[in-house]
Order: C-alpha cells, then structure tokens, then sequence
C-alpha cells in the first residue's frame, strides 16, 4: 500500500451508511470518480487484500472522506470500518479507475454505487457546471438514499429516486427498467454513468443500448 493515514471522525450519513474523514496523504491525488484500495492497520486486517471503495471529497480538499456502506450480514471489511475510532488507522492504495466525468449526460446509479458520483458533481458545483446532468438512483427504501437533499439539490427537477421495497409519494416504486428509462430520458445520444452491483450495470448496459444509447458514451468501473 502507498499511504498510510488516521481516521479523523465518522459520522453516520443513513441508518447503515458511515462518512470518514482521514487525513490526506502528502502527495496523493485523485480525480473524482476514482476507487482507491483500504485496509484497516490492525491485527488480523493488516495482511488482508484491500477493498476498493471511492474518496467522495474533492481532490483540493485538505482531507479525505469516504462514504461507506456497512453490510453486517457479510462479517467482513465494511463491518469492521463501521467500529473504527478516530486515530485507527488505515493503508490507502493509489487512485484507480475508469469511472471519469466526461461530459453533461445521465448518472444511474444503485445504493453504495452513488458514491463515485458524488464525487463527482462535488467536482461540478465546485467549478460551476451544475447543468444538463440528469440522476436515476434506485434504493430499497427511502431511508437508504444517500444524500438525498444534496442530490436533489444539485439535479433539481432531473432527478429521480426508484424505491424497489417501498410506495412513497414523491419516488418512483419498483426497479430501473427500460420504460421508466425511456420515460426520463430524452436524450440518448448523452453520457450515461452507470455504477451498482454487477448485474444491474448489466443490465443497465443491455437497457441503455436498446434505447440507442452507444457504447462509447457509457461509464463505469472496467
């Protein structure tokens, strides 16, 4: 590993999602959107491969910060993460990843898979360029959305949140599928910057192609 830094605070953003702070690293950069590799400075955990998760801060900030998502089912990294304590410390790998901002087009993401993207339009409205984007984000419940307020903030009336296990007015209910893209969309000639689990960037690919969209114009994790 690269670096090796202190986490500075947690704090917690949703029910099961934690924001770090860390201190930077001299000399690390990222752009916004990149993955970097942690590992927790801890017996057992040391030795460990690293897991990649994305810096959601912006790369002239004095700090990092992480957004991470706990699964407690899995007993594993993100679990461990969540019981850290200011002055834990973490390996930090260098910057990787092929998830860019290229251009105004349409964020899909799935739960944890915002992260990449906050990044990104933190980016954004820190230079300016808060037009023509557009966000389809699909979570559970209204509970496990990420940052909702700054999202809607900075999408405005571009954005919409799918709720897959619950009917909230306001939020579309069920799943991201080709009709409710072609119902929000109206340009696919766009960007398209897609990032979840496997099989819904998958499925993503196969929907967004069938509407036109090329496959030059998608973004994500290679």
């Amino acid at each position: 590993m690269k670096y090796k830094s202190s986490i500075l605070m947690t704090e917690f953003v949703t029910h099961d999602v934690k924001r770090f702070i860390i201190g930077k690293p001299e000399n690390f950069i990222h752009e916004p959107g990149q993955g970097v590799e942690l590992v927790i400075n801890k017996q057992r955990w040391k030795d460990e491969e690293g897991r990649p998760f994305t810096p959601t801060s912006l790369p002239h900030d004095q700090v990092l910060e992480f957004t991470i998502k706990c699964y407690p089912g899995h007993h594993g990294v993100t679990e461990k993460l969540h019981g850290l304590q200011p002055g834990d410390e973490l390996f930090i790998s260098e910057p990787f990843g092929t998830i860019r901002y290229k251009g105004p087009g349409v964020f899909i993401a799935a739960g944890a898979g915002i992260t990449p993207f906050l990044g990104i339009c933190r980016h954004l409205v820190s230079r300016g360029n808060t037009g023509n984007h557009q966000l389809l984000f699909a979570n559970k419940t209204k509970n496990d959305i990420i940052c909702e307020k700054e999202l809607r903030h900075f999408f405005g009336a571009d954005s919409f949140f799918i709720l897959s296990k619950e009917n909230t007015p306001g939020y579309y209910h069920g799943r991201i599928t080709s009709e409710l893209l072609r119902e929000t969309v109206s340009d696919f000639s766009h960007y398209f910057y897609v990032c979840g689990p496997e099989g819904f960037v998958t499925d993503m690919h196969v929907a967004l192609q069938s509407l036109g969209a090329e496959v030059e114009s998608l973004v994500f994790e290679e």
